[in-house]
């Protein structure tokens, strides 16, 4: 009978295992013609290229998920591609745009977030198996280069006296902040777990609905604060509410032998 079963059961088309690795592939060529823009200046075109690279990068994973193709060869290759479209080409962009203003200490700083980016790739896939799917361990290298382009779309709306003052140095401490972040122990919310979103579906429908208005009203003012939220979220998640929620569990706990 299982026999019967098996030879009936239809092979899965082989399209399906590839289109998660062409949508990897097309937030890589995303990630190459930022570089291409901002090697001609145009800053603004590298931005919204790292910033379709990043939906590329979320829908591949989201494909092989629901197709079940997930396999450790498009995990190896959707690293490669993140490095480049959220390293390599927000480096490049941010030390054309305004580090290299900043001489050798720009370049120093633009290379350290490309390494420390690295260094969280390879951190998170020897980690992938152990760790839970609620929290990223350290700033993921997404939003830390979304950050950088982000910045570049809000910066029409500083004053001008800034850009010629403040914003290089802005820029030197931003790239060095996102690239500790990246390497350190900051927890951040992953958006892969699910429960909170299925446990209240209307007030998450209205809650995506309103932030989709605010976003696409205006992208380029709203972007940049967005992904610094994210960035502030984590650290605030870490140092304030992580410990008060260890003592409450701590005070349970010593509760429950005393009781």
């Amino acid at each position: 009978m299982s026999e019967t079963n098996d030879t009936h059961k239809s092979p899965r088309h082989k399209g399906i295992y590839i289109l998660p690795n062409l949508l990897t592939t097309a937030s890589l060529f995303a990630g190459f013609l930022g570089m291409t823009m901002a090697m001609k200046g145009n800053f603004e075109a590298c931005a919204v290229a790292i910033l379709v690279s990043c939906v590329f990068d979320g829908l591949d994973g989201k494909v092989a998920r629901l197709t079940g193709t997930s396999s450790e060869f498009g995990v190896q290759l959707d690293s490669l591609a993140d490095l480049v479209a959220f390293g390599v080409s927000p480096a490049i962009m941010l030390y054309l745009w305004h580090l290299q203003d900043l001489g050798r200490l720009g370049l120093m700083a633009a290379f350290l977030f490309i390494a420390c980016g690295a260094l969280r790739l390879a951190r998170f896939n020897v980690q992938t198996k152990t760790s839970g799917k609620l929290l990223f361990t350290g700033l993921p290298i997404p939003a830390a280069g979304c950050t950088m382009a982000t910045l570049v779309l809000f910066q029409r709306y500083l004053p001008h006296g800034l850009h010629a003052n403040v914003l290089p140095s802005f820029c030197l401490v931003l790239t060095y902040v996102l690239s500790f972040l990246m390497v350190s122990k900051v927890r951040y919310f992953s958006f892969k777990e699910y429960g909170w979103f299925k446990a209240h579906p209307f007030g998450s429908m209205v809650t995506a609905i309103l932030l989709f208005v605010l976003i696409a009203s205006q992208p380029k003012l709203l972007g940049f604060p967005l992904f610094f939220f994210y960035l502030v979220s984590g650290i605030v998640y870490t140092f304030l509410i992580m410990p008060r929620k260890h003592r409450s569990l701590l005070r349970e706990n010593i509760k429950k032998i005393f009781s």
